[in-house]
C-alpha cells in the first residue's frame, strides 16, 4: 500500500514503533534493499525496521523482497520525493 503525504504519518507510525532506522536516501538500486537487509539482520523476529529512500524503484523492490523473504511490510508511504517503509522481521 502506498499512501500520499495527505495521509497522516502519525497514524502510520501507530502501526508499529520502529526498533531501528536505516536512511537509504540518495542511494540507488540495489543499495536501499541491501541496506534494509543489513538492518533487518540486526533485529530479532517481531522487531520493526524503518527505512527511508528516495529511489522510486524501492516500492516495487520491497514488495518483491517481502514476498520472497516472508518479512512483512507494515507501511509503505510516499512523502514528497521520499519513500518510507516499516518492515517487520519474521
Amino acid at each position: 500500500m502506498i499512501s500520499n503525504a495527505n495521509d497522516s504519518s502519525a497514524a502510520a507510525e501507530k502501526i508499529a514503533q520502529p526498533d531501528s532506522e536505516v536512511d537509504a536516501r540518495e542511494h540507488r538500486c540495489p543499495m536501499p534493499l541491501l541496506m534494509a537487509k543489513r538492518g533487518l539482520n540486526t533485529l530479532v523476529v517481531g522487531q520493526v525496521l524503518k527505512l527511508l529512500s528516495t529511489d522510486p524503484g524501492s516500492v516495487k523492490d520491497f514488495q518483491i523482497f517481502a514476498r520472497q523473504s516472508g518479512n512483512e511490510i507494515l507501511m509503505s508511504e510516499e512523502i514528497g520525493d521520499e519513500f518510507h517503509f516499516l518492515i517487520r522481521k519474521v
